[in-house]
């Protein structure tokens, strides 16, 4: 069942994703335990290759990666030769002449990193690409589902936001159905694409996407760095139809939903502030368990193998994406 890379969701079987949140339930209990440190990679070398910011996806793997004993370089692409016109392909030539074991990706461009693995004898986690896909964003928020019903088949998820840019919403809801779990889409009509897998439902008003009663509510980031074009007139706008202003939140706390987000928050957009100290929200726990999926992901992974033939599965949520060569 192991596996060289994580690319995307699409591609794992149920058992490899339930075998994977067991193991997160495991690496968790081991960090809560006082056990900070174990030698699971001890003398693999981990590192970190992010073409785009990040500070919780960044950081989580790399605490994840020393708590599994693992040497962790951070790759400055400011100083290095990619300022200067290196392809993506001789970066990756120089790295694997470095003998590296796992290399985590974030890149704005669909499919790069399914290129890297094709590239190099090393792992490669995807820990996003462009709108495509984010796998290990999608695991901890099943894992944080799971902690609140561990038989989550039949919940309800409603995501709200930026669905036709968001690779979190396509990596996550697909992993939810293939859980069983039923998942449902609210945004302006703009950003909800027509066209995806079946079984979704869309909702562009948020009275009747909360009539359909959701168990949890995960709002999306709002991401003006991916949109070419302005889908609604405002940000006060968006809030006021879309966001959890203080009156819904009363309205949600009334009726014991939890409250989700893949960070980071937007506040007076996504969420009011009042949200952050609202007793069901699992925001916190979710960064909490970013690292013991990752610790899995990294666990599980076998370094060494042979690279995929084929380009990754892209996840159906939406139209086709842009497909990335060498």
């Amino acid at each position: 069942m192991a596996r060289k890379d994580l690319l995307d969701i699409a591609s794992l079987h149920r058992e490899e994703i339930e075998f994977l949140l067991d193991q997160s339930t495991s690496f968790k209990q081991l960090f809560t335990q006082s056990v900070k440190k174990v030698p699971a990679l001890e003398g693999k070398s981990v590192l970190m290759l992010f073409y785009e910011p990040s500070t919780r996806t960044h950081t989580s793997f790399e605490v994840a990666a020393k708590r599994l004993s693992a040497e962790v370089t951070n790759f400055d692409i400011a100083q290095s030769s990619i300022t200067k016109g290196e392809s993506v392909r001789e970066t990756v030539e120089t790295l694997q002449a470095m003998r590296t074991d796992y290399i985590v990706v974030r890149h704005g461009r669909s499919g790069l990193p399914g290129m890297i693995a094709r590239l190099t004898k090393a792992s490669v986690i995807n820990a996003g690409d462009g709108a495509h896909a984010h796998p290990t964003q999608a695991l901890l928020d099943a894992f944080t589902i799971k902690e609140k019903f561990p038989n989550p088949v039949g919940k309800k998820v409603l995501i709200i936001g930026d669905i036709l840019h968001s690779r979190v919403a396509r990596s996550t809801s697909t992993l939810l159905k293939k859980l069983g779990i039923d998942v449902a889409y609210l945004g302006p009509g703009s950003l909800v694409p027509k066209y995806g897998p079946e079984n979704i439902r869309r909702f562009t008003n948020y009275e009747e996407a909360m009539a359909w009663a959701p168990d949890f509510v995960y709002l999306l980031r709002v991401q003006m760095e991916r949109q070419d074009v302005q889908f609604f007139p405002s940000l006060r706008e968006y809030h006021r139809l879309y966001g959890i202003t203080n009156t819904r939140l009363e309205e949600i706390r009334q009726r014991g939903l939890y409250l989700m987000h893949p960070g980071p928050v937007n506040r007076g957009v996504e969420l009011c502030d009042a949200v952050m100290d609202y007793e069901r929200s699992l925001i916190n726990n979710q960064v909490e368990n970013g690292i013991a999926v990752r610790m899995a992901v990294l666990d599980w992974l076998t370094p060494g193998g042979e690279a995929p033939k084929s380009e990754p599965t892209f996840e159906r949520s939406f139209a086709p994406l842009p497909h990335l060569t060498a």
